[in-house]
């Protein structure tokens, strides 16, 4: 027990930072450069992809025994496949309007790289508990790159977050002004870029 503690914790967290997808793996850069003009829509991409990832992990776990190799790939899409579905219905009814700011990039879930990636490279050769902590980290891990390339995006270029205004109205009248660049594709690039060098930095790469 002891060490599936250990495994699980270590699963877990690598993922976090020392095997980020997006700051250390550069996977799933076309949803950071969709969904990060505003905080509240990447959290709920956030949730979305992690729900699919660790849902995903664990059912390609559990039928890895009894998935024909010839047609895995085939069977892994159909099984991601339906949790987007499932993710994309559930928004549609309780999160209409941010559903409406994501588009289509909840749907295209299904081809992020990640996810195939994890269940090609974990999920198949191991058991259902690991798979499900290698499915949470990997969500989070992409998760919160967005939300921090969200927040200096949505506080940079519009001055708020979460939609509440946070540069003061006096400081626009004093002759602030939002930096246009932020809500740009350069933006993104750039604020992913210094992740990748503070975290660098801090491991030591």
């Amino acid at each position: 027990m002891k060490l599936s503690k250990t495994a699980a914790y270590k699963t877990f967290t690598e993922p976090l930072v020392s095997a980020n997808p997006i700051s250390v793996a550069v996977l799933g850069i076309c949803s950071a450069l969709a969904v990060t003009t505003q905080v509240l829509p990447s959290i709920v991409m956030m949730l979305a992809m992690t729900f699919v990832l660790a849902s995903s992990n664990v059912v390609i776990s559990l039928l890895r025994n009894y998935i024909p190799k010839n047609i895995r790939i085939i069977v892994e899409l159909v099984i991601i496949a339906s949790l987007v579905i499932l993710a994309d219905q559930l928004l549609k009814a309780f999160l209409y309007d941010v559903s409406k700011q994501l588009s289509v990039f909840v749907s295209l879930i299904v081809t992020n790289c990640i996810i195939m990636g994890r269940a090609e490279a974990f999920a198949l050769g191991n058991g259902p508990w690991l798979s499900f902590w290698d499915g949470l980290g990997n969500g989070l891990g992409y998760g919160y790159i967005l939300v921090v390339v969200s927040a200096f995006r949505e506080l940079l270029g519009a001055g708020s977050l979460l939609g509440i205004q946070i540069v003061p109205d006096a400081a626009y009248a004093a002759g602030y002004v939002d930096m246009g660049l932020m809500v740009l594709a350069p933006g993104v690039f750039i604020t992913i870029g210094l992740l990748v060098w503070l975290q660098n930095k801090w491991t030591g790469r």
